[in-house]
């Protein structure tokens, strides 16, 4: 086979017009485009803060340990995934080994996958190994609303579109013990007992506090309760998860190898959370094998575009011990906008495409407006 190279890398921000005051990422979002010598386009996603994600791809280098990943890139072989993580990674240690940077090098490492496949003409999947599933069960993720009966009928909407499966996450939840209990028993009445509901509590407490909401919410058969404490609060990790009866996730805070081990092994976390466009899909296959190890099932984080939909979906289906995959439902233009062919929800599932590299055919037409020059 002829060698390729990367002649272009792009950092494309997205932005929504207003940004509502809450932890709520559909609302903007950074598309990397890599273009080839062959006319083969790839495309990734990172979920970060847009414009600082971008400034590490686009900077000038300054040394051999402090470069810009655009002109590090520039003249690489984009087949040679792993080896270029591990370029990217050694030439930013002196900024990176971690946050922006390694959500940076996420996003480009989904968009190499996705050249990838299309030069070889296969889905994701199979070059990650092959499909463990072809349909993974999806559940419906939502923020919660400031109006419980609001939050409710959302529930219950996701339920009647045939989600087996809710997540509701984020404020109001955590201030007032009888606000969030009246939030989870409303879902839980709204979806029934054959529907599965998850809550995030969006890092709201202290360990004694979330032990005391464990014990609250116990009635109301919970999946899992996810990253209610801090995420450098490794030592409550593991006091709550040793004494909650409801399983405890987390892992969207982390990007790296390194930070799942920890969460893992000193949190004594029950469920591993994996969002590709913060670590790659060529670090998420290393943390999704180490849980393995573990015995310790793996469940996908995404609130972002359709994009991080496709690269979660072959990532889940790739590997033996996904559990469940997160659909985000939340009303945004650029969330379900720059896709021709999203990958939809079918009686609670989603398919893994079978087109070559992410297979689905992106299109920034539409959002075209909330593109920013800067």
């Amino acid at each position: 086979m002829a060698d390729i190279t990367i002649t272009d890398v792009e950092a494309l921000y997205l932005r929504l017009p207003e940004i509502a005051d809450r932890t709520d990422s559909s609302q903007d979002s950074l598309v990397v485009r890599i273009s080839t010598d062959a006319g083969i386009v790839g495309y990734g996603e990172v979920d970060s803060v847009p414009l600082v994600a971008k400034a590490v791809i686009e900077a000038p280098s300054s040394h051999s340990r402090a470069r810009g990943l655009r002109e590090l890139l520039i003249g690489q072989n984009p087949l040679e995934t792993e080896w270029l993580w591990n370029l990217m990674y050694e030439s930013s240690l002196y900024y990176g080994r971690g946050g922006a940077t390694v959500q940076a090098m996420a996003g480009i490492d989904i968009a190499l996958w996705d050249i990838k496949g299309q030069l070889l003409g296969e889905p994701i999947y199979r070059l990650l190994g092959g499909a463990h599933r072809k349909r993974m069960r999806a559940y419906a993720s939502h923020m919660f609303d400031f109006d419980p009966a609001v939050t409710a009928s959302r529930a219950a909407a996701a339920a009647d579109a045939g989600f087996t499966a809710v997540k509701f996450g984020w404020e109001p939840m955590g201030s007032d013990p009888e606000l969030d209990e009246l939030l989870v028993r409303g879902i839980r009445h709204a979806v029934g007992d054959a529907v599965d509901v998850c809550i995030d509590a969006g890092l709201a407490w202290t360990a004694r506090t979330a032990m005391s909401r464990c014990e609250l919410f116990e009635p109301y058969n919970l999946f899992w309760l996810e990253e209610p404490l801090h995420p450098d609060d490794l030592r409550g990790y593991r006091k709550l998860s040793t004494a909650s009866k409801i399983p405890i996730a987390a892992g969207e805070e982390e990007c790296t190898v390194a930070g799942f081990l920890r969460l893992m092994d000193e949190g004594n976390i029950d469920v591993v959370q994996i969002d590709v466009t913060r670590t790659g899909l060529t670090q998420a296959k290393r943390i999704a094998a180490l849980a393995a190890d573990r015995g310790l099932p793996v469940a996908n984080h995404n609130f972002t575009t359709d994009i991080n939909v496709a690269a979660s979906t072959h990532f889940m289906c790739s590997i033996p011990n996904a559990l469940i995959l997160e659909y985000c439902v939340e009303p945004s233009p650029l969330r379900t906008g720059i896709t021709r062919d999203p990958i939809a929800v079918i009686d609670g599932y989603v398919t893994v495409p079978e087109a070559p590299g992410l297979g689905i055919e992106v299109d920034l037409d539409p959002v075209e407006k909330y593109v920013q020059a800067a």
